[in-house]
């Protein structure tokens, strides 16, 4: 525990010396809610609700892709001998998910505010609709930082970004629109227990994975 607290502040640490890189994440964000508020809201002054539910998700992903890619581009091959000889490989990548996990809930909290003062907010159940927001960026943290993990190692790492993620996020993308889809229609709890525990099943799994899988990845 004392390696995986010191790698998310050394995490921080970092971003916080390169504001700009957080600085264009939330920018990403503000800018495409305002287009999207451009596009539909602005214009025809209505959005249906499927519409709403899907535009936001969208937003979401990609900024999920776009911040989590960088989680081992920008570790230096020197700087990751040194953590070598410093951490184990399981405590870097619990700790690459948990500060992923801790962007994603900003950023997606962010955005829903955003989005919310921009296009209205369609969520007859808030806190159901938050509940999964708050999934959605779990599994998107632990997926999309393997496949950083594993992406990192190639020379065309954006595009193999694309081509590994895809799979992994598509059923975790179909669960958090139905649950969301729920949320909206101002359904109980009780209503999405299965696809809570679907989503809560996906999530772990793909950390358990790449607890297992990552320290094979770390020695090459």
């Amino acid at each position: 525990m004392r390696e995986i607290k010191n790698l998310i502040l050394k995490d921080i640490i970092l971003e916080w010396r390169q504001k700009y890189a957080f600085n264009g994440m939330v920018l990403y964000v503000v800018s495409t809610v305002f287009m999207c508020y451009i596009s539909f809201k602005l214009k025809t002054n209505s959005i249906e609700a499927i519409t709403w539910n899907t535009l936001f998700w969208i937003i979401i992903l990609f900024s999920a892709v776009n911040s989590i890619t960088k989680s081992f581009i920008q570790e230096k091959a020197g700087r990751q001998l040194y953590y070598y000889q410093l951490a184990k490989p399981s405590s870097i990548i619990l700790a690459k998910i948990i500060y992923n996990f801790l962007l994603m809930i900003f950023l997606g909290f962010l955005g829903f505010f955003i989005y919310s003062v921009f296009m209205g907010n369609k969520a007859e159940n808030l806190w159901l609709y938050l509940l999964s927001l708050v999934l959605g960026a779990l599994g998107f943290s632990a997926s999309l930082t393997l496949v950083a993990g594993i992406a990192s190692k190639s020379d065309n790492t954006a595009g193999l970004m694309a081509v590994l993620s895809f799979p992994i996020l598509l059923p975790i993308l179909s669960m958090l629109i139905k649950l969301s889809k729920n949320a909206m229609d101002g359904l109980a709890f009780s209503s999405s227990y299965d696809e809570i525990m679907v989503i809560s099943g996906i999530d772990l799994i793909v950390i358990a994975l790449s607890y297992m899988l990552f320290p094979f990845l770390w020695k090459s």
